[in-house]
């Protein structure tokens, strides 16, 4: 009899977790854009900086919805290791001139340290994409080409 005394403790002290599992289980989730949001947040601030190369622009469209996806491929060599990535940059598009990002383009990689395969080429905030030289045209060329 003395074993029955326990059971409403049990059963409170079983209802109280299930609950507890309940409020934290319905606590909203981050969709897969925040992540990565985030991710690259996290390299922004603290990735180390390397040189890369791009290697190619590819433009994907989803067959069932339709949308594309613009992917930038690039590598970069970490400890002797060459590492072969892509960023969706779909969302970054803005920050981007997609036809200048040819075959060999040189970039610098944010990487993270424990983790050399994460790694990004652009965010909101930073750009490792270098432009292509700019020629800027000298006084004298001007003057002899206003002449022609």
């Amino acid at each position: 009899m003395s074993s029955l005394r326990y059971y409403p403790a049990l059963v409170a002290g079983a209802g109280a977790a299930l609950l507890g599992y309940m409020l934290l289980s319905r606590k909203s989730k981050k969709s897969s854009e925040q992540l990565e949001y985030e991710r690259r947040t996290d390299l922004t601030r603290g990735g180390r900086i390397i040189d890369g190369n791009i290697i190619d622009v590819q433009i994907l469209a989803d067959d069932v919805t339709g949308r594309q996806m613009i992917l930038l491929i690039y590598n970069y060599d970490v400890a002797g290791v060459t590492y072969e990535a892509s960023q969706d940059v779909t969302h970054l598009r803005q920050f981007i001139d997609l036809y200048s990002c040819r075959l060999g383009l040189p970039a610098s990689v944010r990487y993270d340290p424990h983790n050399p395969g994460d790694s990004i080429v652009i965010s909101e905030t930073w750009s490792g994409l270098r432009k292509p030289a700019i020629r800027l045209r000298t006084p004298q060329a001007e003057k002899s080409s206003s002449f022609v």
